[in-house]
């Protein structure tokens, strides 16, 4: 399917979530309710990030797609998009600096396998951010300014995100105990 009549048939949709994988569509499964509250506070930490640093990006939620070259279309959980602001009816980030999942059980190893290649194929893509729902645990890939990934994991600290330019602790990311 391409990308045009893919997303043509995901609006003619009654509900569900869904992904375009290899020209397939592959339906999302509901989400728990751990996995949605870390995905908010992420999305609220990183846009306060954003808004503090001044920088010409925005945090955004799920819902909005990472194209990744002809035939997948992601829903990440959270994604930073960088330059000018997108209008309204934008359905995709045209240049996505930091991407980050939730785990899943049913996409655990997708979203640190494929998916997570994926993302590096796209030149503005810097940081992968991939967390636990359970627990807090961040494992943060960022690409390397001589070429290749750098991998760490966190449960604490500071995540660095270089560009675009902010600093997130791990401890925002997670409810309160």
């Amino acid at each position: 399917m391409s990308r045009e009549d893919y997303r043509r048939w995901a609006e003619a949709q009654p509900r569900g979530r869904f992904e375009r994988v290899a020209g397939e569509v592959v339906a999302m499964a509901p989400e728990r309710v751990a996995h949605n509250r870390v995905k908010a506070r992420v999305w609220r930490a990183l846009d306060g990030a954003i808004r503090t640093a001044g920088l010409p990006c925005e945090a955004l939620t799920d819902g909005i797609t990472v194209e990744v070259g002809d035939d997948h279309d992601y829903e990440s959980d959270a994604v930073v998009n960088c330059g000018d602001p997108l209008p309204d009816d934008a359905v995709a980030a045209p240049n996505p600096v930091t991407v980050v999942e939730v785990l899943s059980p049913s996409t655990r190893s997708t979203d640190t396998g494929a998916r997570l290649a994926d993302y590096f194929r796209l030149s503005s893509v810097q940081h992968h951010l991939i967390l636990r729902p359970d627990r807090p645990q961040v494992i943060h890939h960022r690409r390397r300014d001589g070429g290749g990934i750098e991998t760490r994991a966190a449960v604490d600290g500071v995540i660095r995100l270089h560009p675009p330019g902010v600093e997130v602790a791990v401890a925002e990311f997670y409810p309160e105990p």
